[in-house]
């Protein structure tokens, strides 16, 4: 695993104090972690949200054009890096000041747009990540919005 200059790695600790469940995982056009988007776009490609069988009565309340809150696993995601120099960047910053998947739990959040409901999962737009990424939660989005 290579730095780019000014960068701080870290060391793993020997304990883990969560465990988690993938609740399915999430299909894009995006091959590699280089093909992903910075952000997701509103506009962006349709993924799918494929849910795994068991979890699937709990899609009951979604609705076609409702704001959700996709929780995915950055499962390709370096976890040990503290100082990261984004790139493009001239000085390096802490990991936790950036929306980096190099993190110590490489959790990413994602505001989508449900296009369709189906009997398998949801149709999405606005994620950012690579294909087959681990789901680990959705949430129904209830920011207030702007008028």
């Amino acid at each position: 695993m290579t730095s780019r200059p000014g960068e701080t790695r870290g060391r793993m600790p020997d304990r883990a104090d969560a465990t988690l469940t993938f609740i399915g995982r999430i299909h894009t056009p995006f091959v590699r972690r280089a093909d992903c988007p910075r952000r997701g776009r509103p506009d962006g490609p349709l993924c799918r949200l494929l849910v795994d069988t068991a979890w699937r009565p709990a899609l009951e309340g979604i609705e076609v054009g409702a704001r959700i809150e996709v929780l995915y696993w950055m499962h390709l995601a370096r976890r040990d890096l503290l100082r990261q120099v984004p790139a493009g960047a001239s000085a390096a910053l802490g990991t936790f000041a950036l929306r980096s998947p190099v993190r110590p739990n490489p959790i990413a959040t994602a505001l989508v747009t449900v296009v369709s409901v189906e009997a398998d999962g949801l149709m999405v737009r606005g994620l950012d990540c690579v294909d087959g990424t681990p789901l680990l939660d959705i949430k129904p989005d209830f920011r207030p919005t702007e008028e």
